[in-house]
């Protein structure tokens, strides 16, 4: 018997022993080369069968690096100086290759077509399994196994491709499951899944956690959706180092200010809850989901939000223009004003990939000074709606206009100095062998004075905090590093001769902590006062509500709506018919029976106390 049937029978007679944990990290750091610190740093914790494990932390505290060493990739595949040791399943991970852990703990990336290898689904789960030499009748077996505890067993003859982006996800822990591995590692699973993806794979994982017999670990920014199972959460600060080990109730409701303090993450009913909590709302346990907030707003009887605010001598009621958030208020403002003119038309824009029609006679106008969003469902033709407009993918001559440019005949330099765009993978755009250089290039490319150019640079190191990461390799930077370098390489061009008009970028707030993603979204709507047309599109909807005046939405690559953002939210019908779900805070009023003062609101930034 080979060293990986054996791992293979071990992994079947459940792991280790009862009670032992699935996976210790003793005092674990990891340094990447010209790194000036290790993160994470000096982690230690444990994690047994059954635990469904939730990682938080800021951006570049080390998250995705611990995964990565969980399973041994750190190392072996992605060199690193590591300290410390991790074991799973008794093994340790420096010493055993990624083949033998393999059957002992299995990774589910953010993008799954990034694992996705093979033609059909059978085929895709069976792979695993083969290489570990199992007899064919166990190898199918355990394939239907895990097909079937996925929902996909009906579908396993067709090809990954065709499933949504939820279906590959959950064809991604198939994989996982199917090689016997007790321990799960999930690094942002649902990243780049509409809403209706995202219930999916969380439904599939939630079935997985109430059987007991593995364990999760999860690292995730979208708490709304995470939230309802897990048990236990644990916080990296943003030196890499372990601030927070404990259950939900420990951690994120009575953490949640620190948390906050901290730039990570909360779901969206707990930061309602905190600044409610603030014009005078007890809300004590802290809700973290929307029918927590709900059931406790009106289970309370005391006066409503508006009235105790003028009783207290508090902010004034949500209902008074003078209350309103600065977007609130610009937006209010912008919608009196007269009709702009557009400065984006499309007409007719018809586009294949291959054989497929990925959009269908789109007709569509984006107005001078527009923020918009623009959503729909996995597979709609949203990106490439967006890069047909800054010319990423070039349109038929004459469909897409920007003033007076037409994008199709446009040369690269002319379309830089109108638009900037933002690809939804950062790494996709990234060419410099420095972050300091990725963020020059443009610059130097427009021939700008050296001195301008490191000024200017230096200047933007500084606004998306990078400067101590100014001579690091773009790709050795986080997950929400390399966004903030894509977004900032975009505004290096924007910045010259005024900015561009357009500024266009795809799941801007993708892999951001709290605190990085509020700078940048705080930036944006600087550039969109300033006169910057900002086209944004994302899977957030919560996001979309708070920042978008304007939101289109696709459906099967056509335009099903375009218009005010508060007024397309408000057809419920309309949202879930496009595959999409209300933000969570437009869930958590809708129903209530106290409050009423609140019904109908799905801005954090229209709730009262502006301070959150």
């Amino acid at each position: 018997m080979t060293a990986l049937q054996r791992d293979a029978s071990a992994a079947r007679a459940g792991g280790p022993g009862k009670g032992q944990p699935l996976l210790r990290v003793r005092d674990l750091s990891v340094a990447y080369e010209g790194s000036a610190a290790p993160t994470p740093a000096h982690v230690s914790f444990e994690v047994s069968a059954g635990e469904v494990v939730l990682v938080l932390g800021p951006s570049g505290s080390g998250k995705s690096t611990l995964a990565l060493a969980l399973n041994g990739l750190i190392p072996h595949d992605v060199p690193a100086e590591v300290t410390g040791t991790v074991e799973v399943g008794g093994l340790d991970t420096v010493e055993n290759p990624v083949s033998r852990l393999s059957t002992h703990v299995a990774m589910v990336f953010q993008d799954p077509d990034a694992q996705l290898v093979t033609g059909t689904l059978l085929d895709e789960v069976a792979f695993g399994p083969e290489n570990l030499l199992l007899p064919v009748d166990e190898v199918l077996a355990r394939a239907e196994s895990a097909l079937r505890r996925v929902g996909l067993w009906n579908r396993r003859l067709t090809n990954p491709d065709r499933l949504s982006g939820g279906g590959r996800q959950r064809l991604a822990i198939a994989c996982a499951l199917a090689m016997g591995s007790p321990l799960l590692v999930l690094d942002e699973p649902t990243a780049n899944l509409d809403p209706n993806g995202i219930e999916e794979f969380y439904a599939a994982l939630g079935e997985l956690a109430a059987a007991g017999d593995r364990a999760i670990v999860l690292i995730e920014h979208n708490l709304d959706a995470a939230v309802g199972f897990v048990d236990r959460v644990l916080v990296l600060d943003h030196d890499g180092r372990l601030v927070a080990d404990g259950s939900v109730d420990d951690v994120l409701r009575r953490r949640a200010d620190d948390l906050h303090a901290m730039g990570v993450w909360l779901p969206t009913s707990a930061l309602a809850a905190l600044r409610l909590r603030r014009s005078g709302l007890r809300l004590d346990p802290l809700p973290l989901t929307p029918e927590e907030l709900r059931n406790a707003l009106d289970s309370d009887p005391a006066a409503p939000v508006a009235e105790r605010a003028q009783r207290d001598d508090a902010p004034l009621p949500i209902t008074h223009r003078a209350h309103l958030s600065r977007p609130v208020a610009e937006r209010a403002t912008r919608d009196e004003a007269p009709t702009r003119r557009p400065l984006v038309e499309v007409r007719g824009l018809t586009l294949r990939r291959g054989r497929s029609t990925v959009l269908h006679d789109v007709d569509l106008d984006i107005r001078e000074g527009d923020f918009v969003a623009v959503i729909g469902a996995n597979g709609v033709g949203k990106t490439t709606l967006v890069q047909a407009i800054a010319g990423v993918v070039r349109p038929p001559r004459g469909t897409v206009r920007i003033g007076d440019l037409d994008v199709g005949r446009a040369d690269s330099r002319t379309l830089s100095a109108r638009v900037g765009f933002v690809f939804q993978n950062p790494e996709h755009q990234f060419i410099a062998h420095t972050v300091f250089d990725e963020l020059a290039h443009g610059l130097r490319l427009r021939h700008v004075p050296e001195d301008e150019v490191r000024a200017r640079t230096e200047a933007l190191l500084d606004r998306f905090g990078l400067r101590d990461k100014a001579a690091t390799h773009p790709f050795r930077l986080s997950g929400g590093q390399k966004r903030r370098l894509s977004v900032g390489t975009a505004l290096a061009g924007a910045a010259l001769d005024g900015g561009a008009p357009l500024l266009v970028l795809d799941e801007p707030t993708f892999g951001q902590d709290r605190a990085r993603a509020e700078e940048l979204l705080s930036l944006l709507r600087d550039l969109n006062a300033e006169g910057t047309t900002i086209v944004v599109v994302t899977h957030d909807m919560q996001l979309v509500t708070e920042y978008a005046d304007r939101t289109v939405i696709l459906r099967d690559g056509r335009v099903a709506a375009a218009g005010d953002t508060a007024s397309l939210f408000a057809d419920a019908e309309l949202i879930r018919g496009a595959g999409l779900r209300l933000p969570p805070l437009g869930s958590a009023f809708d129903g209530l029976t106290s409050h009423l003062e609140l019904a109908g609101i799905a801005r954090l930034a229209d709730l009262p106390d502006g301070t959150v």
